[in-house]
């Protein structure tokens, strides 16, 4: 694997790791500071209007937390979806993490086949022994063909 130059991929070793993840702005636990710190202000306003006798206000700001707090939620359930691809030896190792899911799915390297799924900007498929799993979908469309192309040349190589 010596003088091979990867532009997504970490090289360790005899091992070839591209990792490949969801773009957030917002880890997680950021996401739960900042929910409970929206909850703390509209409940203090609303707290604040209930007192001086406008009582609608405060369900809806319940409601409105309640809407946020699910739009977060399902937010944070998918920020750490991701894509492995792990070449380390004569095994090809696929993992796809969605929604604290993980599938996995385990290639012998001489019989790997990467294409496109249908064309330049599709999701790259990796095939092999009756079984494909599709990569990609965290990356830019036009950046796939030159990583559909460096893992090519990274089973190549070895």
């Amino acid at each position: 694997m010596t003088g091979l130059v990867f532009r997504f991929a970490t090289v360790s070793g005899q091992r070839i790791d591209w990792r490949l993840v969801r773009n957030c702005s917002v880890k997680p636990a950021q996401l739960g500071w900042m929910y409970l710190s929206l909850c703390v202000v509209s409940l203090g306003i609303a707290t604040c209007f209930w007192i001086l006798g406008a009582r609608l206000v405060m369900p809806f700001a319940w409601l409105e937390i309640v809407a946020v707090g699910v739009a977060f939620a399902m937010y944070g359930r998918h920020a750490a979806d991701g894509e492995r691809i792990s070449l380390q030896g004569s095994r090809l190792v696929v993992e796809l993490e969605t929604a604290g899911k993980l599938e996995r799915a385990e290639f012998d390297r001489t019989w790997v086949r990467v294409e496109p799924k249908s064309g330049d900007r599709s999701l790259i498929m990796l095939s092999a022994q009756g079984r494909t799993v599709e990569v990609g979908r965290y990356m830019r469309p036009e950046l796939r063909p030159a990583l559909a192309s460096e893992i090519r040349m990274a089973l190549r190589a070895a």
